[in-house]
């Protein structure tokens, strides 16, 4: 990139020979002999770095430096003086200037500094674009009866410190819900950490939520804080909490209790202010009539029950939906958003999206994608069989997280119409998969498929 540094000096041989040492360097310039001068191109022209004389008649480079900074905060100002002293240098930086050279001009020097200013301001504006990004991600679309509930919920429930337990199937967009409970909270300048308990095995859970110390066990080279250390005065985010294990779950309750935790192979106790929310697509309820979920944990966490519904139940939002994951994917169309037809969108709205909002945003990446002309059309959406069983099952299936979750959800739907095949005729069933009949006895009733 070929960035554009604007010279502002009344004496003209500073200005021609910063102006040819800089186009040597592949720099293009433009010249201004006042300040006044300078102020005016740079309200025609997309500036990206300024060099600014101090000590010039009529406006001077400190009054300059501030009408630069409060009409354009974010353009790079180095002044530069034949006169210096600290307490100009302090002032200089104290109203914005990146930085500070004296004359005679060092092109060396001035080389380095236009480096490190370039870089600064790429790093600020890929600040503000993953900003804009994020907030652009983590925004709820829809506006159908279901949502606007949804939101009312969270945004009240967002102004206590509560824990929140957020309830609803896969794809429905629980981690939004837990990132506008943080934004929206007292806690939202401070840190929101995210834990996937269904992604972490046993044996390490304990070391990633209260870390450890050096030498804790093999591979511990280093002391490491945990996500509770790290939560501290913000918010902690247990996701697929109905997947952790008994054992962890006792575990865990007696930090949720006290807030405080000691590191694997430590001994020092550390108190934390973490307020946490948990989300799980699992009737908690019925895991403890199962056995499988600790009810006095259960207690602790559902004191703000929020359930986010499917998305086949709010499918006025649909359309919304749509827009905005092609707004969202124009990018991989060079930059240009394509369109799609109403046909197209009823026939997406027929569909009943198992695998709800995170199935339609993959459905609509992959439209993006493959379609070749620059509207979607139905008969681009019907080689996906959406309104069809086999693409949702398919997607929903792709969208576990775990190996042994999808390998069991394959195998009820393959036994399931099987069965259906064979008239539930379980013997039948057994000789066409090729299973013994106890074996298939035992998994219709361990995958609880109605026969």
């Amino acid at each position: 990139m070929k960035y554009l540094v604007l010279i502002i000096d009344d004496e003209e041989n500073i200005r021609l020979s910063l102006k040819g040492g800089l186009e040597d360097e592949g720099y293009s310039t433009v010249l201004a002999s006042t300040a006044e001068e300078g102020l005016k191109i740079i309200e025609k022209q997309d500036i990206d770095l300024v060099f600014l004389d101090i000590w010039m008649p009529g406006m001077d480079g400190l009054q300059a430096l501030q009408e630069i900074k409060r009409t354009n905060p974010d353009l790079p100002v180095i002044i530069m003086t034949g006169h210096g002293s600290i307490e100009t240098a302090v002032k200089a930086t104290r109203l914005g200037a990146l930085d500070f050279i004296e004359k005679p001009l060092d092109l060396n020097r001035i080389i380095i500094t236009i480096n490190n200013a370039m870089h600064m301001k790429a790093l600020a504006d890929e600040n503000v674009l993953l900003k804009k990004k994020s907030e652009k991600d983590d925004e709820i679309i829809g506006n159908s009866p279901a949502m606007q509930r949804l939101k009312e919920e969270a945004d009240r429930a967002a102004a206590s410190d509560s824990w929140v337990l957020i309830l609803g199937e896969n794809g429905t967009g629980k981690e939004l819900i837990a990132r506008r409970l943080h934004k929206f909270s007292p806690r939202a300048n401070e840190p929101f950490i995210e834990v996937n308990c269904a992604a972490i095995p046993e044996e390490l859970i304990e070391s990633e939520l209260f870390g450890h110390e050096k030498g804790a066990f093999t591979g511990a080279t280093e002391r490491k804080r945990g996500k509770f250390d790290l939560a501290n005065k913000g918010t902690l985010f247990l996701d697929e909490i109905g997947d952790m294990s008994l054992n962890t779950q006792a575990k865990i309750l007696r930090i949720l209790q006290e807030q405080r935790f000691e590191r694997v192979g430590g001994s020092q106790t550390i108190q934390v202010d973490v307020r946490v929310l948990t989300a799980t697509n699992k009737d908690l309820e019925a895991e403890i009539a199962n056995g499988r979920f600790r009810q006095d944990l259960y207690y602790r966490l559902n004191v703000i029950p929020i359930h986010v519904p499917p998305l086949r139940e709010r499918k006025e939002d649909i359309p919304a939906l749509i827009d905005h994951f092609l707004k969202s994917y124009a990018l991989l169309n060079n930059g240009v958003k394509k369109t799609i037809s109403d046909a197209a969108v009823k026939k997406l709205i027929q569909h009943e999206w198992p695998g709800n909002v995170r199935e339609l945003k993959n459905i609509i990446e992959r439209l993006v994608i493959m379609t070749p002309g620059s509207t979607i059309g139905v008969d681009d959406v019907a080689p996906l069989a959406v309104g069809g069983r086999q693409a949702s099952e398919l997607d929903r299936l792709l969208e576990m997280d775990l190996l042994k979750d999808a390998r069991s959800e394959f195998e009820r739907i393959f036994i399931a119409r099987k069965l259906l095949q064979c008239g539930n005729n379980i013997s039948k069933t057994a000789d066409l998969i090729g299973v013994e009949r106890s074996n298939l006895h035992r998994k219709i009733k361990g995958l609880e498929i109605d026969v």
